[in-house]
């Protein structure tokens, strides 16, 4: 079984930074992308960023461009979320997830939950104003 495992997690006030984390563990697998997506208390769960495997080009949405940063670890199947001038808006609970498939061989399908078949348990980001 494939374990994704985040952390990084907490409480922060507006303006400030958090870096998540996330690492596979379990059986090996073909790992074509990672990304990110939160899900805020009311609301559907949404695309953040992601990262390809191969050409290690990144996705953002619109809401995050130009304040987090998506990148490899230097360990195999780590990813990393660099989040900065966060804003309560972001407060949500932020998901690592894992495409094994090749589905996001096309790229619109970065954006989309239906492309990542390994998903993390989820970890708090709270911003307070």
């Amino acid at each position: 079984q494939v374990q994704l495992v985040e952390s990084g997690g907490g409480l922060v006030q507006a303006g400030g930074s958090l870096r998540l984390s996330c690492a596979a563990s379990g059986r090996t697998f073909s790992n074509y992308a990672m990304g990110w997506f939160r899900q805020a208390p009311g609301k559907e769960r949404e695309f953040v960023s992601a990262i390809s495997w191969s050409s290690g080009s990144t996705y953002y949405a619109d809401s995050v461009k130009g304040r987090f940063t998506c990148s490899r670890g230097n360990a195999k199947n780590t990813v990393y979320l660099q989040m900065n001038s966060l804003k309560p808006e972001d407060t949500a609970v932020y998901y690592c997830a894992a495409d094994s498939m090749g589905r996001t061989y096309s790229t619109v399908n970065y954006y989309y939950t239906v492309s990542y078949d390994y998903w993390g348990q989820g970890t708090q980001v709270t911003v307070s104003s």
